[in-house]
């Protein structure tokens, strides 16, 4: 027998969700060891920089990772789920730069390695944050095998992939032109570098053709880099300009001769179709400078101040420098004029600097062979994205990759593991640190002061987590991982990077699928940030509603690849939902104290109905998450826990629950009932962890903890007969309660129900209901007619597929409401029938649809016409009586 449980009458998320995770960990439920004999599941966390602190964007990926991961284990498999964190190069730095700061000191007093000492000690300080946050949403991931990217085993893998790509030529260093911050003081990656609005002008220079008096006149937003100009380029097909082609233009203020090039890179539409070409600030004229083989004059520093190459304007910062120039040019008569000019404008990601294109010397990684077998995989199918809509996005970007910048003027990262020897200039690159020259056998070495790009670390990622280069149990078992889950804006940050580095190192694909989840936006659509002041943080969600209903509001709601909005009161609404199943439970608990296991009596249609119920959704339920249609899935417990089990079965086993006497239908419907809440507990863990396991540990269940249960098999419980009679009879309920409500009837006044229902099986399972529907529809009594001679006159009506009825509300009914409600439920019918004949005439459905969902949807169409048709002729009736 059960024992009595006394189960709180409110759930409170803050008294269960500690105590469980601390269960969970000190049991060691996240790790699993390698085992052979079982199939296995791996994910990598998307490692959050170390310097982070959780945002709901964290929380919606590691709420998925974290249901995929639940899900897998449940379902038997071998599951890692490895978290850890990234170094994060420029933000870690700039965090210890500021402590000191604060000091009065910085980091070239204290010197590297004292700098990196600091460094050290604060990641050990609060390097940890995040990854205790991610514990506060219920993050299930292997703890015990947590990395970070600049551990001991990811920097071996870091030395080994540079040392390989290196000597295979795949490295190298060379004047480029790259994107530099000049706050940050360092080089950025195309993909960190983002492109805002900004109001500005455009110039309209003329420069003077040499032995002529001729002219060209120039374009350009930032005059001040016209110092550094050694080309103007034209079209080719520009008549224009041909006759100019290969004369020579007088510099305007630096008074240097520069060539007329044609190249056909330029717009013959924008500005006056004249271009000036300068190099060494500016991605696209650095490239047309390698094809006509100019000069590269860098005019700016590291500082984003004009050097020595800029003349008389030396020691100008370069907006200074702007205005100088502008005014210079003015006076010299050469500005033609200036036209306002909105334009886009490059922005560090990190401190919103606006980026100085320049060349300098630096280490690249050519990705012309890295990206070709990573464009195959996924043209071939070997990966796939999920939207598979991001498979253009990502082969758009791969297919016009250029070469990689991979230096980083930092201290804090993975140092570049290149020495030169200052005796005979020899550059040494190898994975253990040289003491001699291998050439002159000198001692005198150095090495080179930069570190890499954080995303060369992160980009090893999926293996040298599980000790790649070494051959681990766990790289044989786990690799390549299961499915990537990532945001939409990450793809080229570290998506592909990961791609082309495991189709270089491991030889196959990182994960066969890549989970792409949207952003989380505010309530209006706008991206969350601190200068619109709209940002949420998910520990005060967790504080106020519980991890449960966050995630649960963060993964429903919602189509895969898709934004989201965030609206306060979906959590409101999700917290009622975890109330509503709080109190069912309970309610069953309460009614389990005489409860044994034993055979069950005779089903009820209700019993079957639910089981039949029960064992869809568990099929749908499996199949969305196999899917990887997280969203849907819910929506299918949702409606099925609210609307199926607790608004209607519940409801329909308290006549035999509360009868002591008849203990065989009352074992019966316990029986159900504890079976049905227990394999739905099961299916909801993964969203639900911390309410699904108070409630199951409270269950007569044995076993340690829901999360290690089985994942529920579709049972062999599927009655369509019970599923059409069961929803014949909550119709017939629900049609008798909304004529109440429009009526206006008193909930506790009992009224008259007819029932006309020609079909003698119909008409069988409403008379079988029929103390459900006395119970549940407020009815005083209940009359079923296979024929009426006469309908009645006074009473409000309700028609449903081959039933009609009628309330009897003599001198309680509005003739003019009851005939304005029956033209409102035609409007609803004609609405319906004509989505469904759109639907039915429609080719791509008919040929494509399963032939049984085509005939269930004719089927429907049938339903609809018929209750047209009685709809009609009860109006026609009602009209008679007026």
């Amino acid at each position: 027998m059960v024992e009595k449980v006394e189960m709180a009458k409110t759930y409170d998320p803050a008294l269960v969700e500690g105590k469980w995770y601390r269960y969970w960990e000190k049991n060691g439920f996240f790790h699993d060891e390698v085992n052979k004999e079982k199939p296995a599941f791996s994910i990598v966390m998307p490692p959050p920089n170390v310097t982070g602190a959780l945002h709901l964007g964290h929380a919606m990926d590691g709420t998925i990772q974290d249901i995929l991961t639940r899900y897998k284990r449940m379902q038997g498999y071998n599951t890692l789920w490895l978290p850890g964190t990234d170094h994060a190069g420029i933000a870690t730095q700039a965090k210890v730069e500021g402590q000191l700061a604060k000091e009065g000191t910085n980091r070239n007093e204290l010197g590297r390695e004292k700098f990196l000492e600091r460094v050290w000690d604060w990641k050990g300080q609060y390097g940890g944050r995040i990854t205790q946050q991610l514990r506060r949403l219920g993050a299930s991931c292997d703890w015990e095998r947590e990395r970070f990217t600049m551990d001991e085993g990811c920097s071996k893998a870091v030395r080994e992939a540079f040392v390989d790509l290196y000597n295979k030529g795949l490295i190298y260093r060379g004047n480029y032109i790259i994107n530099w911050c000049p706050k940050c003081h360092t080089t950025i990656s195309d993909i960190e570098v983002e492109h805002v609005d900004h109001e500005g002008n455009l110039y309209h220079l003329r420069y003077p053709v040499k032995d002529s008096d001729e002219s060209l006149i120039v374009a350009t937003t930032r005059p001040e880099t016209m110092l550094g100009d050694t080309a103007v380029a034209v079209h080719p097909d520009d008549e224009r300009y041909t006759h100019l082609i290969g004369k020579t233009l007088i510099l305007p203020l630096m008074d240097r001769e520069i060539p007329i090039i044609a190249d056909e890179y330029v717009d013959r539409e924008f500005g006056t179709g004249a271009v000036k070409i300068t190099p060494a600030h500016d991605p696209n004229d650095f490239e047309i400078g390698l094809r006509h083989h100019l000069p590269q004059i860098v005019v700016l520093d590291k500082e984003a101040k004009m050097n020595e190459n800029a003349g008389k304007y030396q020691g100008l910062d370069r907006f200074e420098a702007r205005k100088a120039v502008v005014n210079d040019l003015k006076t010299a008569g050469v500005l033609v004029k200036i036209d306002p000019h909105a334009h886009a404008v490059g922005e560090c990601y990190r401190c919103s600097s606006v980026i100085e294109p320049m060349v300098s010397r630096q280490w690249f990684v050519k990705m012309e062979p890295l990206a070709k077998p990573a464009i195959e995989v996924v043209r071939d199918g070997r990966l796939e994205f999920v939207p598979d809509r991001f498979d253009k996005i990502y082969l758009g970007w791969m297919e016009n990759i250029r070469d990689w910048c991979i230096s980083r003027q930092l201290w804090w990262g993975h140092r570049i593991p290149v020495w030169y020897c200052e005796d005979c200039g020899k550059e040494i690159c190898t994975k253990e640190d040289p003491s001699t020259c291998p050439t002159c056998g000198s001692g005198h070495l150095k090495q080179d002061p930069d570190v890499l790009d954080t995303w060369f670390s992160s980009g090893l990622w999926p293996f040298s987590t599980m000790g790649w280069p070494e051959k681990t149990p766990e790289l044989e078992q786990f690799y390549p991982t299961s499915v990537l889950v990532t945001g939409r804006d990450i793809i080229f940050f570290w998506v592909a990077r990961m791609i082309f580095m495991a189709m270089e190192f491991m030889k196959e694909v990182p994960f066969p699928k890549v989970m792409i989840h949207g952003l989380v936006l505010d309530a209006q659509g706008r991206k969350m940030s601190k200068s619109l002041g709209n940002g949420v943080d998910p520990i005060e969600v967790i504080e106020q509603y519980g991890a449960d209903t966050l995630r649960f509001m963060l993964i429903t709601g919602n189509t895969p690849g898709n934004d989201l909005r965030f609206h306060p009161e979906r959590l409101e609404a999700t917290r009622n939902f975890s109330n509503k199943i709080w109190n069912a439970s309970r309610f069953v608990l309460l009614n389990l104290e005489d409860y044994e296991e034993g055979p069950r009596g005779e089903l009820m249609l209700a019993d079957r109905w639910i089981l039949s119920r029960y064992a869809s959704t568990v099929e749908n339920v499996t199949g969305a998450l196999e899917n990887f249609d997280l969203g849907e899935a819910g929506r299918l417990l949702y409606e099925f826990i609210w609307n199926e089990f607790c608004d209607w079965y519940i409801e329909l086993t308290k006549p035999r629950l509360y009868n002591k006497e008849d203990v065989v239908a009352r074992h019966t419907a316990q029986s159900v009932l504890l079976e049905i809440l227990e394999g739905t507990l099961r299916l909801l863990h993964p969203y639900m962890p911390f309410l699904t396991e108070e409630i199951w540990q409270n269950l007569p269940i044995q076993g340690e903890s829901i999360m290690m249960q089985a994942w529920p098999e579709v049972p062999a419980y599927k009655d369509a007969v019970a599923e059409k009679n069961m929803t014949l009879l909550m119709e017939a309920i629900k049609a008798i309660r909304n004529i109440r409500a429009e009526m206006k009837v008193a909930p506790g006044q009992k009224v008259e129900i007819l029932m006309l229902a020609p079909d003698p099986t119909q008409r069988a399972v409403l008379e079988n209901g029929k103390a459900d529907i006395l119970k549940l529809a407020g009815g005083a009594s209940v009359e079923f007619f296979q024929m009426l001679a006469e309908k009645p006159s006074q009473a409000a009506s309700a028609v449903l597929e081959g039933v009609e009825i009628y309330l009897p509300l003599k001198g309680l009914m509005d003739l003019d409401k009851e005939v304005a409600r029956l033209e409102k439920e035609m409007s609803v019918a004609t609405q319906d029938q004509q989505i469904l004949e759109v639907k039915l005439n429609n080719p791509g459905f008919t040929g494509k649809a399963p032939a049984a969902v085509v005939a269930k949807e004719r089927e429907k169409l049938e339903g609809i016409i018929a209750r047209k048709a009685a709809l009609e002729e009860r109006l026609k009736e009602l009209e008679q009586n007026s």
